[in-house]
Parts: C-alpha cells; sequence; structure tokens
C-alpha cells in the first residue's frame, strides 16, 4: 500500500530512493538457520498442534464440527468442501503457541487476526483506538516514505510500547523493490524491481536480500510481505495489471521464479526477517488489478506448473503465504481465492503441506471484495482456513471483529478455527521474536 487509503499492490510512480545503511545493522531477532523439505521451523509446524486442540474441548474431546461454509460472491453457500488431509504431528513449539493462544479469551485471539493499515507519516487516532481497543494485533505500514529510517523508527518505536491482550504487535511492511519499496531514504537501500533481482547471479539476491532485511530490522520491522511468487508469462508482461506491468515478477518461467523467491525469502530470514509468499494461488495469468476490480483467471488450476514458486519457497521456510483475492474459475469458480477453503485449506495445507499463516490480500478497501459487507469478508475469510487479515480501513474494524467474534459463538468447530489461526499469529510472532509462548 502507499497511502492509507490506497491499494499496496498498485503504487505510485517509482520514486528515488537513496542508498546508505543505518547504524546499528539487524537486531537481535535474527533466527537460526532453518532445515528445508518438510521441516521448515517451530512456525511451519504449528498448524498440526491446532488442527489437534480446541479451544472449548481439548484434544481429549475429539475432534471439533468443521468450520461453517463460507457463502460465495453471490450470497450462497458453496457447493463443494472436500475433506482435508491431516495434519502431520505437533512441534513443543507448536503445542506451546497454541497453549498460548487457548489461554486468551474469544474476543483476544480474534484481534490477534487483524493486520490495520497504519500511514507511514504516523498514526492517527482511530488506528490508536483500533490498538488501543485490542481489536488488531498486527500492523503493516502504508503508503510510500522517503524520509528514511529515523522517522520510520520513530513509528516502530510507538508502536512497540503498545500490546493487544499483552502480547506486542507485528510490523509489516511491503519492501519488494522497484514500484513496490515503501520505504525509502537514509538507512534503506533503493532496491531493484524483481526482474532485475532475478537477472543476479546464484547467491547475490540472498546476499542482497539479507542486507535489506537487516535495514528492516534495524528501523523496527519484523514482516516483509514478499517475495512475489507469481510466474508471468512473457506475453502477459504488459497486460498484466497487479505484477508483470510493474515488474514485480522475478521471470517469466516457473525455474527464475522458484530461484529468486527462495534466495529472497532465505535472505530476509538471515537478518530476523519473516516473509510472505504472494498472492497464491498466483496472480500471474489476470488482466485486472484486484484493488481496483474483479480479477479472474481461467487458466490456474489446483495442480499447475505456476504453483511450484510456492511449494520451493515453503520448502525454504516462508513463514506465511498470502491470498490473492482473484476468482479462479478453475479451481473455485463461485468466489475469490480469500474465501475459498478449496484454496486455501485444500491447496495450501493439503496440497502443499505448509503449516505456517495464511494472511490475506487487503480485505478493506480492496474493490474485488467490495461487494461482500466487511463482517462477513472476515467470516469467510476465516471459515475456509485464513488466519490473519490485512484492512487497510480503521473505520471498518468493528464490524469486522464483531463478525468474527459471533461466527466463533456459533459453535465448536467455529471457536476452535478462531483459536487455531490464533496460535499460528503467535507462533509467528514467535518466530519474529516479540514473544515466547512458554
Amino acid at each position: 500500500m502507499q497511502l492509507l487509503k490506497s491499494s499496496y499492490r498498485d503504487p505510485l510512480p517509482e520514486a528515488s530512493g537513496s542508498a546508505g545503511a543505518f547504524p546499528g545493522g539487524a537486531t537481535n531477532r535474527v533466527r537460526t538457520s532453518k532445515p528445508t523439505g518438510g521441516d521448515f521451523g517451530s512456525l511451519r509446524r504449528f498448524a498440526a498442534a491446532a488442527a489437534c486442540a480446541s479451544v472449548l474441548t481439548g484434544c481429549a474431546a475429539g475432534p471439533a464440527a468443521p468450520p461453517t461454509e463460507p457463502a460465495t460472491a453471490a450470497g450462497t453457500p458453496s457447493t463443494s468442501t472436500p475433506e482435508t488431509p491431516p495434519s502431520p504431528a505437533p512441534t513443543p513449539a507448536a503445542v506451546r503457541c497454541r497453549a498460548k493462544a487457548d489461554s486468551l479469551t474469544t474476543e483476544q485471539q480474534a484481534g490477534q487476526l487483524f493486520m490495520i493499515g497504519v500511514s507511514t507519516s504516523g498514526l492517527d487516532s482511530a488506528t490508536r483506538k483500533a490498538i488501543a481497543s485490542g481489536s488488531v494485533g498486527s500492523v503493516v505500514l502504508l503508503g510510500d516514505n522517503n524520509a528514511g529510517a529515523v522517522q520510520i523508527s520513530g513509528i516502530t518505536s510507538e508502536l512497540g510500547t503498545m500490546r493487544s491482550a499483552g502480547i506486542p504487535l507485528l510490523v509489516a511492511v511491503d519492501q519488494e523493490g522497484g514500484r513496490v519499496q515503501r520505504l525509502k531514504g537514509p538507512g534503506f537501500s533503493d532496491i531493484p524491481n524483481a526482474v532485475e533481482q532475478g537477472s543476479l547471479a546464484d547467491g547475490q539476491l540472498r546476499n542482497r536480500a539479507q542486507a535489506w532485511g537487516g535495514e528492516l530490522a534495524a528501523a523496527g520491522i519484523h514482516y516483509d510481505l514478499a517475495p512475489v511468487a507469481d510466474v508471468v508469462p512473457r506475453n502477459k508482461q504488459s497486460s498484466n495489471a497487479p505484477i508483470g506491468k510493474l515488474n514485480r515478477n522475478f521471470g517469466n518461467n516457473v525455474t527464475a521464479v522458484s530461484r529468486s523467491v527462495v534466495e529472497f525469502t532465505q535472505g530476509m530470514q538471515d537478518a530476523g526477517i519473516v516473509t510472505s509468499l504472494k498472492h497464491f494461488p498466483g496472480l500471474g495469468e489476470v488482466t485486472v488489478n484486484t484493488d481496483h476490480g474483479v480479477a479472474r483467471d481461467g487458466d490456474t488450476t489446483a495442480d499447475g506448473e505456476s504453483l511450484e514458486p510456492f511449494r520451493k519457497g515453503i520448502e525454504a521456510g516462508a513463514d506465511s503465504v498470502m491470498i490473492s483475492s482473484a476468482i479462479f474459475t478453475r479451481i473455485d469458480p463461485d468466489q475469490e481465492g480469500v474465501f475459498s477453503r478449496k484454496i486455501v485449506t485444500d491447496m495450501l495445507r493439503g496440497d502443499l503441506g505448509f503449516q505456517g499463516v495464511a494472511i490475506s490480500d487487503d480485505l478493506g478497501e480492496a474493490a474485488a471484495v467490495g461487494n461482500v459487507k466487511p463482517g462477513d469478508r472476515a467470516v469467510r475469510f476465516f471459515a475456509a482456513g485464513g488466519d490473519l487479515l490485512i484492512n487497510a480501513d480503521p473505520s471498518l474494524m468493528d464490524e469486522m471483529l464483531k463478525a468474527t467474534i459471533t461466527w466463533a459463538a456459533e459453535n465448536p468447530g467455529n471457536a476452535n478455527r478462531l483459536a487455531e489461526s490464533a496460535g499460528r499469529v503467535l507462533a509467528l510472532k514467535e518466530s519474529a521474536g516479540l514473544l515466547n509462548c512458554g
């Protein structure tokens, strides 16, 4: 996002930025190295524990009822909810974070599932109110800012004094490079666009991403909503409004994109920054930017090769995956991806085995979901299996939060779904060095 009232995937024209190193380097959030393959660290392994425990009954009571199926974009129930494959056994870290989530009230759990937009120019009264009320557990810095790391550190320092249910706030930003680099000026390198990053020799992108991540960490940022794992076919580079037209893709083929996704992810992790692959299951085939209208993809399938960069990024230890708001007609033609259980639960969790945080694209201002009531946006996302909802419009928080709490109270299955996501978000915060689940 560039301004509080604008899209974070449709930036302003590229502004000049200054290279430089912010004193202090990376913070003490630098993590130990994570294994690849099926063992992705505590965050990636978390969902297994969440699937086991229930906020109302616990594991010993047996499986909870399935979550309420979300309505389609047209307001009718989805007709297909394939059974989700079983999760692998929980890890100690996963159990700890779910136990921490279970110690919270329903209202506190719900608050942890929301990420609200904060202007890079400073906090306004609506944002302070939402944070003070415990309605949100995370924030994302919106708007291009050229003032440099000192100003941003002032904002993050203030955010660092705030708590939601006694838990520190997670601070995120879109720092991809090129047209989508929110933070510039002294202390922040001028990051090249993804096309240029993808042309770097093996190993170079990881090293540079580590340096960029160190700048974020020094300025008090925990979470980079990057890298872009979308594969844009060469013949659609200029017509693909959200990605290709802005040179946000690392390349035009699966191999090139996968390599860069892995290196960017690992480099940020080397600096102690948690990451997000986006925009699952891919925005490479659309022409419409979901910030501005309804985008339909008639090419992507549930087992297509364009999923490979996401698979490789998950194997590299990606902490979260952002779900697209486009409609994927060959996967789930009745609703947007961000509301689709087929996409979030069956594909991402089941097929790809992802155990980390499923984060939404913006559900506050995006035109793609403008026909859905704000409260329903939240409920449908969580019912589909989502964990962390981005909302760029603070005025919608009350409606979203109340709808979520009401939905969780409807049955034990929904309550468990809420606690499951709260546990995953707490595990993300633990991975970022913000808390210890115990």
